[in-house]
């Protein structure tokens, strides 16, 4: 799939505005399969959106952003906060493309972290595909089920031929 990923600057209230139209777009899905609309994402609101502390990053096809993600790195971990593809666009290898980014994209990175419902399998097959190991289940105060997941990133696999 052509495309290209870039870095979003979420503090532009129209950048915002698209991604937040993406989040409820693609966490409806999310909503549908572990069978509630009572997830956070689906109750930011542009203001939230726009100050939550997050970097991210954008998968555009032409000027369309299709997928994103955003994250916050600390002390060599990444936690990756949302993940969001267009419906229409899922199992084109987005969600993978904008993770792949990431990693690459943060040489001073040596763990990832993320949480998904534990009904949503897409996601939880993606993230296993890709590495990450199941660390974990919670349940919300909204009675979601979660299940974290971590991947060991290996600094020698990033730093190129350059060593």
């Amino acid at each position: 799939m052509a495309g290209f990923i870039k870095e979003i600057n979420i503090l532009d209230e129209d950048t915002a505005k698209h991604v937040l139209s993406l989040q409820l777009e693609a966490y409806r899905i999310e909503a549908d399969l572990i069978g509630t609309m009572d997830i956070p994402p689906l109750k930011d609101s542009l203001q939230e959106l726009m100050v939550c502390g997050e970097e991210f990053v954008g998968f555009f096809e032409q000027e369309e952003l299709i997928g994103a993600t955003s994250y916050k790195v600390e002390n060599g971990q990444l936690d990756i906060h949302r993940l969001m593809v267009k419906p229409g666009h899922f199992r084109k290898g987005i969600a993978r493309k904008l993770l792949n980014y990431l990693e690459k994209a943060n040489p001073e990175v040596h763990e990832m972290i993320v949480s998904t419902g534990a009904a949503n399998l897409p996601a939880v097959q993606l993230y296993q595909k890709l590495g990450f190991k199941k660390t974990g289940e919670q349940k919300t105060k909204e009675g979601i089920f979660l299940v974290q997941f971590k991947k060991t990133v290996l600094i020698s696999k990033k730093a190129g031929k350059h060593q």
